[in-house]
């Protein structure tokens, strides 16, 4: 007498809500996209990626990899605008070191993705990711402001053209800098990249404090919250001796 087959292992299955299946799907994209470009990814990757079927993937992006781009696009400025949120606590610079951090930290991690997209040139870029990227950079610049004494905070006078145009100026510097950061591999560390876009910074208010009056008083806040030991103080430790050398350009007077 033969005994019956045993009958195959079914494999677990647990039906998702609509909102959890569509966040497991952009968590998957996400994944592929942050190590390549969004060209080179296909929505069967995706679904194997995500271990479901393609159908399923078009159920609920039936616009294809461009929706699903979107989607994931739109996915990925959310976390990075939330690197540039910050607690008002500490001196300034110490501040935008720890958003700085968090900032480089998604860079390193999402290393492809964020550069195909940056660049632009892909035929997944659209008006739509566009404005999307744009988003992220004009809330980056405010969150600066914040920091700056000079955003929507209570309190907090809103900032003047000038440097409005002196913190965008930097955010743009600072996605450069993260560009050129990756192509060359990564290089110098991390911190120390950090380190030289918090000077960067600094510079760039100094300057433009030189011949902006709201800028002068919020480098004169931002200094009186700076202590010797932090980026400020080991900044103008620097700086001073090098400055020296430029005694002889200033007029006797």
């Amino acid at each position: 007498m033969t005994s019956a087959p045993a009958a195959s292992p079914t494999r677990a299955y647990r039906r998702l809500g609509v909102e959890e299946r569509r966040a497991q799907l952009l968590g998957a994209a996400l994944t592929l996209f942050a190590h390549r470009a969004p060209d080179d990814v296909s929505i069967d990757e995706v679904a194997a990626a995500a271990g479901v079927s393609r159908p399923l993937v078009y159920r609920y992006f039936p616009g294809g990899r461009q929706q699903l781009y979107e989607a994931a696009l739109g996915s990925a400025a959310e976390q990075l605008t939330l690197c540039f949120s910050e607690p008002a606590v500490g001196p300034p610079t110490e501040r935008v070191s720890r958003v700085l951090d968090r900032y480089l930290g998604f860079v390193d991690q999402h290393d492809a993705g964020f550069s195909a997209l940056l660049r632009g040139g892909s035929v997944a870029e659209t008006s739509r990711t566009s404005t999307i990227v744009d988003g992220v950079r004009r809330s980056a610049a405010e969150q600066i402001l914040l920091h700056l004494g000079r955003g929507g905070g209570p309190a907090q006078e809103p900032a003047g053209p000038r440097l409005r145009m002196m913190v965008r100026t930097w955010i743009a510097a600072v996605e450069a800098a993260s560009l050129i950061w990756l192509d060359e591999e990564k290089q110098p560390p991390a911190a120390d990249l950090r380190g030289w876009l918090v000077d960067h910074l600094m510079a760039l208010l100094a300057v433009t404090a030189a011949s902006d009056e709201e800028t002068e008083s919020v480098v004169a806040e931002l200094l009186a919250q700076e202590t010797a030991d932090g980026p400020a103080g080991r900044l103008a430790a620097l700086i001073v001796p090098v400055a020296g050398h430029a005694a002889h350009l200033l007029s006797p007077e």
